[in-house]
Protein backbone atom coordinates (compact mmCIF):
# COMPACT_ATOMS: atom_id res chain seq x y z
CA UNK A 1 0.00 0.00 0.00
CA UNK A 2 1.45 3.39 -0.92
CA UNK A 3 2.64 5.46 2.03
CA UNK A 4 0.19 8.27 1.24
CA UNK A 5 -2.70 5.82 1.34
CA UNK A 6 -1.41 4.40 4.63
CA UNK A 7 -1.29 7.96 6.02
CA UNK A 8 -4.83 8.52 4.80
CA UNK A 9 -5.92 5.41 6.73
CA UNK A 10 -4.01 6.66 9.72
CA UNK A 11 -5.89 9.93 9.76
CA UNK A 12 -9.14 8.27 8.74
CA UNK A 13 -8.94 5.70 11.54
CA UNK A 14 -12.11 5.79 13.61
CA UNK A 15 -12.37 7.72 16.81
CA UNK A 16 -13.97 6.00 19.70
CA UNK A 17 -17.13 7.72 20.81
CA UNK A 18 -19.53 6.77 23.50
CA UNK A 19 -22.24 4.77 21.77
CA UNK A 20 -24.91 6.44 23.81
CA UNK A 21 -23.58 9.87 22.86
CA UNK A 22 -23.44 8.87 19.21
CA UNK A 23 -27.04 7.72 19.35
CA UNK A 24 -28.09 10.88 21.19
CA UNK A 25 -26.44 13.02 18.54
CA UNK A 26 -28.11 11.01 15.80
CA UNK A 27 -24.79 10.48 14.10
CA UNK A 28 -25.06 6.98 12.66
CA UNK A 29 -21.71 7.38 10.91
CA UNK A 30 -19.82 8.06 14.13
CA UNK A 31 -16.57 6.12 14.35
CA UNK A 32 -16.08 3.62 17.13
CA UNK A 33 -13.59 1.03 18.27
CA UNK A 34 -14.87 -1.89 20.27
CA UNK A 35 -13.47 -4.78 22.18
CA UNK A 36 -15.93 -7.03 23.91
CA UNK A 37 -14.41 -8.88 26.80
CA UNK A 38 -16.21 -11.64 28.64
CA UNK A 39 -15.04 -12.48 32.14
CA UNK A 40 -16.92 -14.61 34.66
CA UNK A 41 -20.02 -14.58 32.50
CA UNK A 42 -20.30 -10.79 32.39
CA UNK A 43 -19.86 -8.79 29.25
CA UNK A 44 -18.27 -5.39 29.14
CA UNK A 45 -16.97 -3.23 26.36
CA UNK A 46 -13.46 -1.91 26.80
CA UNK A 47 -13.80 0.75 24.14
CA UNK A 48 -16.80 2.29 22.46
CA UNK A 49 -19.39 1.54 25.11
CA UNK A 50 -21.38 3.81 27.32
CA UNK A 51 -18.27 4.43 29.39
CA UNK A 52 -17.48 7.90 30.67
CA UNK A 53 -14.54 8.39 28.32
CA UNK A 54 -14.64 8.92 24.58
CA UNK A 55 -10.92 8.50 23.87
CA UNK A 56 -9.81 5.54 21.78
CA UNK A 57 -6.45 5.42 23.50
CA UNK A 58 -5.16 7.09 26.64
CA UNK A 59 -1.90 7.03 28.56
CA UNK A 60 -1.87 6.15 32.22
CA UNK A 61 0.88 5.50 34.73
CA UNK A 62 0.99 1.99 36.16
CA UNK A 63 2.97 1.59 39.39
CA UNK A 64 4.75 -1.51 38.02
CA UNK A 65 5.07 -0.69 34.33
CA UNK A 66 5.34 3.08 34.08
CA UNK A 67 3.44 4.81 31.29
CA UNK A 68 1.16 2.43 29.39
CA UNK A 69 -1.68 2.77 26.91
CA UNK A 70 -5.25 1.96 27.88
CA UNK A 71 -8.61 2.09 26.18
CA UNK A 72 -10.88 5.04 26.87
CA UNK A 73 -12.33 2.91 29.67
CA UNK A 74 -8.92 2.48 31.32
CA UNK A 75 -8.45 -1.15 30.25
CA UNK A 76 -4.81 -2.04 29.54
CA UNK A 77 -3.88 -2.50 25.88
CA UNK A 78 -1.38 -5.18 24.83
CA UNK A 79 0.73 -6.19 21.84
CA UNK A 80 1.69 -9.72 20.79
CA UNK A 81 5.21 -10.76 19.75
CA UNK A 82 3.85 -13.14 17.07
CA UNK A 83 2.30 -10.15 15.26
CA UNK A 84 4.26 -7.89 12.93
CA UNK A 85 4.26 -4.12 12.74
CA UNK A 86 5.82 -3.57 9.30
CA UNK A 87 3.63 -4.55 7.63
CA UNK A 88 0.97 -4.68 10.33
CA UNK A 89 -0.39 -8.21 10.72
CA UNK A 90 -2.44 -9.81 13.48
CA UNK A 91 -1.63 -13.45 14.20
CA UNK A 92 -3.98 -13.89 17.17
CA UNK A 93 -6.94 -15.78 15.69
CA UNK A 94 -9.34 -18.60 16.60
CA UNK A 95 -8.85 -19.64 20.26
CA UNK A 96 -6.40 -16.83 20.89
CA UNK A 97 -9.05 -14.10 20.62
CA UNK A 98 -11.12 -15.65 23.40
CA UNK A 99 -8.42 -14.60 25.89
CA UNK A 100 -6.97 -11.68 23.90
CA UNK A 101 -9.81 -9.81 22.15
CA UNK A 102 -8.59 -7.44 19.43
CA UNK A 103 -9.43 -3.76 19.73
CA UNK A 104 -11.73 -3.59 16.70
CA UNK A 105 -12.45 -0.49 14.67
CA UNK A 106 -15.77 0.40 13.04
CA UNK A 107 -16.93 3.53 11.26
CA UNK A 108 -14.64 6.26 10.01
CA UNK A 109 -13.18 9.51 11.23
CA UNK A 110 -10.24 10.79 13.22
CA UNK A 111 -9.33 8.83 16.34
CA UNK A 112 -9.43 10.52 19.70
CA UNK A 113 -6.18 9.87 21.54
CA UNK A 114 -4.81 11.33 24.75
CA UNK A 115 -1.06 11.16 25.34
CA UNK A 116 -0.50 9.08 22.19
CA UNK A 117 0.69 10.60 18.92
CA UNK A 118 -2.15 10.31 16.40
CA UNK A 119 0.50 9.72 13.72
CA UNK A 120 1.22 6.34 15.37
CA UNK A 121 -2.42 5.20 15.40
CA UNK A 122 -3.75 3.17 12.49
CA UNK A 123 -5.62 0.03 11.61
CA UNK A 124 -5.03 -3.37 10.05
CA UNK A 125 -7.47 -5.71 8.36
CA UNK A 126 -7.64 -9.04 10.20
CA UNK A 127 -7.98 -12.43 8.48
CA UNK A 128 -11.73 -12.37 9.25
CA UNK A 129 -12.11 -9.01 7.48
CA UNK A 130 -12.59 -6.91 10.64
CA UNK A 131 -10.41 -3.84 11.26
CA UNK A 132 -8.12 -3.75 14.28
CA UNK A 133 -6.62 -0.66 15.89
CA UNK A 134 -2.80 -0.45 15.73
CA UNK A 135 -0.16 1.60 17.53
CA UNK A 136 3.16 2.06 15.70
CA UNK A 137 1.93 -0.71 13.42
CA UNK A 138 1.36 -3.21 16.26
CA UNK A 139 -2.18 -4.66 16.43
CA UNK A 140 -3.78 -3.96 19.83
CA UNK A 141 -5.60 -6.29 22.21
CA UNK A 142 -7.08 -6.38 25.68
CA UNK A 143 -6.85 -9.37 28.06
CA UNK A 144 -9.87 -11.12 29.55
CA UNK A 145 -7.86 -11.96 32.67
CA UNK A 146 -7.61 -8.28 33.60
CA UNK A 147 -10.11 -7.36 36.27
CA UNK A 148 -10.89 -3.94 34.77
CA UNK A 149 -9.39 -0.48 34.62
CA UNK A 150 -5.84 -0.38 35.97
CA UNK A 151 -5.28 -4.14 35.86
CA UNK A 152 -2.31 -5.39 33.79
CA UNK A 153 -2.18 -9.10 34.58
CA UNK A 154 -1.50 -9.97 30.93
CA UNK A 155 1.99 -8.43 31.12
CA UNK A 156 4.62 -10.98 30.07
CA UNK A 157 2.27 -13.96 29.66
CA UNK A 158 4.04 -16.66 27.68
CA UNK A 159 6.91 -14.25 27.15
CA UNK A 160 4.93 -12.88 24.18
CA UNK A 161 2.24 -10.49 25.50
CA UNK A 162 3.18 -6.99 26.63
CA UNK A 163 1.41 -3.86 27.78
CA UNK A 164 2.05 -1.10 25.25
CA UNK A 165 3.87 2.19 25.85
CA UNK A 166 2.73 5.43 24.17
CA UNK A 167 5.29 4.80 21.38
CA UNK A 168 4.08 1.25 20.72
CA UNK A 169 7.05 -0.36 22.49
CA UNK A 170 6.76 -3.15 25.05
CA UNK A 171 6.29 -1.90 28.59
CA UNK A 172 9.08 -3.03 30.87
CA UNK A 173 8.41 -4.28 34.33
CA UNK A 174 10.44 -3.56 37.41
CA UNK A 175 8.43 -5.23 40.15
CA UNK A 176 6.19 -7.65 38.26
CA UNK A 177 7.70 -10.98 37.29
CA UNK A 178 6.59 -12.24 33.89
CA UNK A 179 7.27 -15.78 35.09
CA UNK A 180 4.62 -15.35 37.77
CA UNK A 181 1.98 -14.28 35.25
CA UNK A 182 -0.22 -17.17 34.19
CA UNK A 183 -3.11 -17.15 31.78
CA UNK A 184 -6.56 -17.39 33.25
CA UNK A 185 -9.86 -18.25 31.64
CA UNK A 186 -10.89 -17.74 28.07
CA UNK A 187 -8.92 -20.76 26.79
CA UNK A 188 -6.42 -18.48 25.11
CA UNK A 189 -3.36 -19.99 26.74
CA UNK A 190 -0.09 -18.39 25.80
CA UNK A 191 -1.22 -17.20 22.42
Amino acid sequence: MPRSRARAFLFAAPAVLILAAAAACGSSGSPTATTTTTTSGSSSSAVGSSSASSAALEVTTNSNLGQIVTTGSGVTVYRYDADTNNPSKSNCNAGCVSAWPPVLVTGSGTPTVTGVSSSLVGEVTRSDGTKQLTLAGWPLYTYTGDSGAGSATGQGIGGTWWAVTPTGAKASTTTMSSSSATPTGGGGGNY
